[in-house]
């Protein structure tokens, strides 16, 4: 059994504080959203397909989450009037999700709410830790996804 060097210990801080803060952040999101008729699950797809309409498997890879759970949200959020399903000209299958008015309003609406929220919290905060912190998890997430992408193993000729 491995036993965690000094930095293995601080990287699993590291980790189980973003599990942490990630529960609160939804929490919050939840909080900021349910009076508008959304959920931050709904707040994070309407959030993608702002910029432009998108296939439900993009909006997933985006988000890092499974194609499934996004399609039952993008459904919910179709039966309630903030998206549509329209023809995607590059595929017959994969319809884009695509904003409404409805949708749209609600997205500003929200973050609104955010920004006012953000704001309170940061006046709390030294610009230059936020700044510090934010470039700290910017290193993490892409020493975990340089971890996880698939490397060619020279030796074996195979990939892992």
């Amino acid at each position: 059994m491995s036993k965690l060097t000094v930095a293995g210990e601080v990287f699993t801080e590291v980790v189980l504080e973003v599990f942490r803060i990630n529960g609160l952040a939804l929490e919050a999101g939840d909080a900021l959203t349910e009076p508008l008729g959304l959920s931050s699950a709904r707040w994070q797809v309407l959030g993608v397909v702002d910029h432009e309409p998108a296939p439900v498997a993009n909006v997933a890879r985006i988000m890092g989450l499974a194609r499934q759970s996004v399609q039952q949200t993008a459904d919910a959020l179709e039966r309630d009037g903030f998206i549509e399903y329209t023809e995607n000209p590059h595929h017959r299958r994969a319809k884009l999700i695509t904003m409404t008015p409805r949708g749209r309003e609600a997205l500003r609406k929200v973050e609104a709410r955010q920004a006012a929220w953000a704001n309170q919290l940061a006046a709390k905060l030294d610009a230059k830790t936020l700044r510090a912190v934010a470039e700290g998890l910017r290193q993490v997430r892409q020493c975990i996804e340089e971890a996880a992408a698939p490397t060619t193993d020279n030796r074996s000729g195979g990939t892992r």
